[in-house]
């Protein structure tokens, strides 16, 4: 038996040629490369004014209110609507950095005035999040969401390629003063763009189904409850969950360390995640042009088990071109994975239960997966980078093939 996922109102119309998706992918393109432009322009700032141990300090704090608030956030998403919290979440962060940005005109940035600016960045992001992965299901019909995905990984690739240099351009010009006021600027562009996006209602619900608000903690318990009690929902967590661990240490600290390994030294480096860029780019115009992907599902493992094997795979090779052109397969097959993944949720889930179903997701994404970067850089120190890779490569294929055993996942379909 397939499982279809519950389509919205079409608008025959493809999300590339919708006025209203590009005006929230215009919006959520300069959001996304002002976060790029601020983290420059903060660690820039922070290891001019503190020792090295300061600046990691610095960079790690926003990560604290962010874990610790991302479960909120979805629940506030849900009770005031993805839109409304996404323009104040850009607000505070373009008030924020642009007072920075003045108040360094006036006196030096001091390591605590860097790390309060990091603490409040972080509890904004954790209502942002959630927030903008909600927003799609309401501004354009069901069947347009896998497209929706490819545009979005296509924002999140531009801003990786043009935000940090034009953050380095700014802080050669200015100073981290530039910097931080061309990334206010750029949250504020987003602003009038997120305004001018039309929203459709909550389809309406059986007042059966229903259930009274409550509190805070009530309503975090019940979509939690939600997630788990749905056919393919709680199996698409837990696949995310399983192969996001997996996935980001030697993506991330893993490559380093590979690298310095092998001595391909940061221009190897920098070619191999180049590389894996343009995998994921292109995975995500493949799926923008495509719009649609059959049997989304069991594709999904399928593809994210690949991209298992090319991780696993990647601390064998023995040159830096070919380490690229793995790492181009790594991009190519975890990108269109990821995408899937976001099309499947944002098409199962109850909109009233998007943000905190959002939440779920981006905590083991943005907040708990890197919480393995202590444990990958130990056990590369004690067993080398070719153990820990296959390790990490072998959590990620389990992660595949949980989902490929769940019927529910394994047969669910986009709508069409």
């Amino acid at each position: 038996m397939t499982v279809t996922l519950p389509a919205t109102e079409t608008t025959g119309r493809p999300a590339h040629r919708d006025g209203n998706v590009l005006r929230w992918l215009g919006a959520y393109t300069a959001s996304t490369i002002g976060d790029s432009v601020y983290y420059m322009a903060l660690a820039w700032a922070a290891a001019r004014t503190g020792s090295a141990s300061q600046t990691g300090l610095v960079l790690a704090a926003g990560s604290v209110p962010r874990a610790a608030l991302l479960l909120g956030g979805g629940v506030l998403a849900d009770r005031l609507g993805p839109r409304r919290v996404v323009v104040a979440s850009d607000t505070a962060r373009c008030l924020v950095i642009l007072g920075l940005a003045g108040s360094l005109l006036l006196t030096s940035p001091t390591v605590w005035m860097l790390i309060a600016v990091a603490l409040v960045f972080g509890a904004v992001d954790a209502l942002f999040l959630p927030a903008v992965g909600a927003l799609p299901p309401r501004i354009t019909a069901a069947s347009q969401l896998a497209r929706v995905q490819g545009l979005r990984g296509l924002a999140t690739r531009t801003a990786n390629v043009v935000g940090a240099p034009l953050g380095g351009v700014a802080v050669a010009l200015g100073g981290p003063v530039l910097a931080f006021a061309a990334a206010g600027v750029l949250f504020a562009v987003s602003l009038p763009l997120l305004l001018a996006v039309r929203m459709s209602p909550l389809p309406a619900r059986d007042p059966a189904d229903a259930r009274p608000a409550g509190t805070a903690w009530r309503e975090l318990a019940d979509g939690l409850g939600y997630i788990r009690r749905h056919p393919m929902l709680g199996p698409l967590m837990l696949v995310v969950a399983v192969s996001e661990l997996g996935f980001v240490g030697p993506l991330n600290l893993g490559l380093i360390l590979l690298s310095e390994e092998r001595g391909w030294g940061a221009s190897g480096m920098g070619w191999v995640i180049a590389a894996f860029g343009t995998g994921a780019g292109a995975s995500a115009l493949l799926l923008t042009v495509r719009g649609r992907v059959p049997r989304a599902g069991l594709v999904m493992c399928l593809t994210v088990l690949t991209g298992a094997v090319a991780i696993g795979a990647l601390a064998y090779v023995p040159s830096v071109p070919l380490a690229a052109g793995v790492a181009v397969l790594v991009g190519l097959f975890a990108g269109l994975g990821g995408a899937l993944c976001g099309a499947l949720t944002q098409t199962a889930a109850d909109p009233a239960y998007l943000g905190r179903v959002t939440s779920v997701s981006t905590l083991f994404t943005h907040a708990l997966a890197p919480l393995s970067y202590p444990v990958t850089g130990a056990a590369v120190a004690f067993w080398g980078t070719g153990p820990v890779f296959v390790a990490s490569a072998s959590l990620c294929a389990a992660g595949a093939v949980t989902g490929l055993l769940l019927a529910p996942l394994r047969r669910a379909e986009l709508p069409g």
